[in-house]
């Protein structure tokens, strides 16, 4: 039964992003390359709502038939839905970064007024209660969640796989914890959902995801991480291992632009996997060694924490060391050459 549910939503996705495609063409919503892109070819964009409307109709019936808890509707639907129009409205036209960031906070509060804001949080074996602070970090953690994939989501297939790979390791721990409030079947609906999209994104991509579906995987992957937090301290650090690709990357890129003092709201491909991307030439070896990692190194990792054999911080550290010097190696955030 469960095998014949994803099937059904991967089916769907797949069938609703030939759609978009369509009309992406139709319509002559392409990604035109231009000196920051790393693609060559004009692309259909948008096909990231099919990841949206799959995986949020999918939560809804889970809901219907008790499978999950209704909270989890209004919680990802209220805030995943937010960001998703925001980012439809910016991939058909332009919203000035101020409103964005405006939207994007909106969203995290929604979230974290549902969630009941950041539980308190596992320190080398004792649980601290940041309080107010807390809820502060956690909305700025969402913000940033939602636009590193963003940031992270340009070349081929990379951010597809990513979230897969969460997903698959949010399941392994959801198997063996226990599934708290459906958390379970939501992970793999939106696996499903987001395979049937990469049918189409692999490389060489046919059409990209757009804001709308990066800014929505983004911020649904925030809040899972912290819903997992509410049904166990530890898996908080078990999902914030599962995201490391993503979240070294853009850091490191993110401060060191900071302190060259770039505009960093400017668009730039100076990202670790896009040097990586020029260097090989190509888009499909970086993405299959960022599934490599997240599969082989990042996973063992979160599952060991998630068990509480090791602690989350040690194992963050553990898990991030090596992301951090191939960050190094591949020059994120370096002056790129003209």
């Amino acid at each position: 039964m469960l095998i014949t549910v994803l099937l059904v939503i991967a089916s769907l996705s797949c069938l609703l992003t030939w759609l978009l495609r369509r009309y992406a063409l139709a319509s002559s919503l392409m990604d035109i390359p231009n000196a920051r892109s790393s693609h060559s070819i004009p692309t259909p964009r948008g096909g990231g709502v099919a990841i949206v409307v799959c995986f949020v109709l999918a939560v809804l019936g889970l809901a219907l038939l008790g499978k999950v808890d209704s909270v989890v509707v209004f919680v990802l639907g209220g805030a995943g839905g937010l960001v998703a129009v925001i980012g439809f409205l910016d991939d058909h036209g332009h919203i000035a970064a101020r409103w964005r960031l405006l939207g994007h906070f909106s969203a995290a509060g929604w979230a974290l007024f549902w969630l009941g804001g950041l539980p308190a949080v596992s320190l080398f074996g004792t649980l601290v209660d940041l309080g107010w602070f807390g809820h502060l970090l956690a909305a700025i953690y969402l913000v940033w969640v939602l636009n590193l994939y963003n940031f992270m989501d340009g070349i081929d297939g990379i951010a597809s796989v990513e979230a897969i790979c969460i997903c698959i390791g949010g399941a392994l721990l959801y198997v063996w914890l226990g599934d708290a409030h459906g958390s379970l079947m939501i992970v793999l609906s939106l696996a499903a959902a987001v395979l049937g999209f990469l049918i189409w994104n692999f490389p060489p991509a046919r059409i990209f995801m757009g804001d709308a579906g990066s800014g929505f995987l983004g911020i649904t992957l925030g809040v899972l991480s912290l819903q997992a937090a509410w049904a166990s301290p530890q898996l908080l650090w078990a999902w914030l291992i599962l995201l490391g690709v993503f979240v070294v990357d853009a850091t490191f890129t993110l401060f060191r632009r900071l302190l060259r003092g770039d505009r960093v709201y400017e668009a730039h491909r100076s990202h670790a996997y896009q040097f990586a991307s020029r260097h090989y030439g190509r888009h499909l070896p970086v993405t299959l060694v960022v599934g490599a990692i997240n599969l082989f190194w990042l996973l063992p990792i979160a599952l060991v924490v998630g068990f509480g054999i090791l602690d989350g911080t040690i194992g963050l550290l553990v898990a991030y060391l090596p992301l951090v010097w191939l960050a190094a190696k591949f020059n994120a955030g370096a002056l790129e050459l003209k």
